[in-house]
């Protein structure tokens, strides 16, 4: 009797856990197609990698059934987790591919290193609140990533040992551009980051020329939580 209960315990498990993966693969098809494809997300591999990144995974449980909606959502410590349209945005403003080793400023619930790590051989990605940071590093681990590799430090400071980076993704807001992460770029890399105070941000793209030239051009209007720093 208690081994046909546990059996049919199974079963219903097995169909709820299939459903319910039904159910988000679904949704995330349809953030895709209703909100990423019109606005301008073109790049095949984006587009691919947020079909295949599990958002909800990363977000409290009380909020999972709003994961595929195109908006932040809390994931604790006064931080957010990134609205998709601006992680698919970011994304593909650095042209990513495989071989590229990319730096992430601001690791928070680890949805944009995974984004990247779809798609590029190497992320380094970089925390300042350790409780993030650990949080997210356990989470990417047992979703299967291997190439996201993980700090908790000051991300003004960039990740120099690793250096320089064929792209560099900021997703918190310094009012200025922190001048080391200009000096880890490799040169022809680009970098994406919001600057300017909260009420005045925009999403920049920074090149680092071949002739050694840093060129700066203004994408959109954004607001992400500002930029914090601590002692390594």
């Amino acid at each position: 009797m208690k081994a046909s209960m546990f059996f049919w315990s199974f079963i219903l498990l097995f169909f709820w856990s299939s459903s319910s993966q039904d159910r988000f693969q679904q949704q995330r098809e349809n953030l895709v197609k209703n909100q990423l494809i019109p606005r301008g997300i073109k790049n095949k591999a984006v587009l691919e990698a947020m079909r295949s990144v599990e958002r909800h995974l990363m977000v409290p449980k009380d909020v999972q059934k709003h994961a595929y909606e195109d908006r932040p959502l809390p994931i604790g410590s006064g931080q957010t987790i990134s609205q998709p349209f601006i992680v698919a945005f970011m994304t593909q403003a650095i042209q990513p591919e495989p071989g590229m080793k990319v730096l992430e400023i601001g690791t928070g619930s680890g949805y944009q290193a995974a984004v990247l790590a779809e798609i590029v051989d190497e992320v380094y990605t970089i925390e300042t609140v350790e409780a993030l940071g650990k949080k997210a590093e356990k989470t990417l681990t047992g979703m299967g990533y291997k190439n996201i590799f993980y700090k908790i430090g000051d991300g003004y400071h960039g990740w120099e040992e690793h250096a320089p980076f064929d792209a560099i993704i900021v997703t918190a807001a310094p009012e200025e551009i922190p001048p080391r992460l200009i000096e880890q770029l490799k040169t022809g890399g680009k970098m994406v980051i919001p600057v300017g105070p909260s009420a005045n941000q925009h999403l920049k793209l920074i090149e680092k020329k071949k002739n050694g030239k840093i060129t700066s051009k203004e994408l959109l209007p954004v607001r992400f939580v500002p930029f914090t720093r601590r002692d390594n």
